[in-house]
């Protein structure tokens, strides 16, 4: 059975309305203005300050204080506009009875991961983890799976890398490993499929009849 590498912003859990709050009132101290839901959404996945700097074509010393406003509103928007997806908390016990191996690859900084993790009742069933502090070049760049894969001691053929995004799916394809799709995410059934994922699934609970 393989090892499991998860994205977690629209694959593990529905962050998206507390992302899109929360970039929305940093735009909005920046006067800058407010991207369409849609124009936001299709960042999620890219490291936070290439993110912001896009949506409000800031330049680089606006990026990161716009980064430093929205550390600040993270923990009073994001965390209570929180959801996990259906059927992640039931496949991912089943999965760990089975003994199968799982972690987390996120272009989230770690501090808000563990953040989310810990109010989602998460955290129990990773033994890894590599996040944007990690300093590697950014999805859909293949380095985070790699450095990964490092961590648990598995080779590429071992894993399979789970995603919501083009990001995710490319990274994980370029680190030479098979990868599965989900469309109920960030990134709509026709836009991830153009990034050739090995699996497509529905909805969560369906990546048991690949895994098992």
């Amino acid at each position: 059975m393989p090892t499991l590498l998860f994205d977690f912003d629209g694959t593990l859990a529905n962050t998206t309305p507390g992302i899109l709050t929360t970039m929305s009132h940093t735009l909005t101290r920046l006067h800058r203005p407010v991207p369409s839901p849609a124009a936001m959404r299709a960042t999620i996945g890219l490291p936070l300050c290439q993110a912001l700097q896009q949506l409000g074509n800031l330049t680089a010393p606006e990026a990161k204080e716009a980064v430093d406003i929205y550390r600040d509103l993270f923990p009073v928007f994001e965390p209570q506009g929180t959801t996990i997806f259906p059927g992640v908390i039931d496949t991912l016990t089943r999965f760990r009875a089975q003994g199968i191996r799982m972690a987390i690859c996120t272009s989230r900084d770690e501090p808000s991961l563990l953040m989310i993790m810990h109010h989602l009742g998460l955290e129990e069933f990773f033994e890894a983890r590599v996040t944007n502090n990690d300093n590697l070049p950014a999805k859909p760049l293949p380095d985070m799976t790699l450095r990964l894969m490092e961590k648990l001691n598995v080779k590429p053929s071992d894993c399979l890398v789970i995603g919501d995004t083009t990001y995710d799916i490319l990274m994980g394809n370029a680190a030479g490993c098979q990868t599965c799709a989900v469309t109920y995410g960030n990134h709509d059934r026709q836009t991830i499929m153009t990034a050739n994922p090995t699996y497509i699934i529905e909805s969560f609970s369906q990546l048991e009849t690949i895994v098992l």
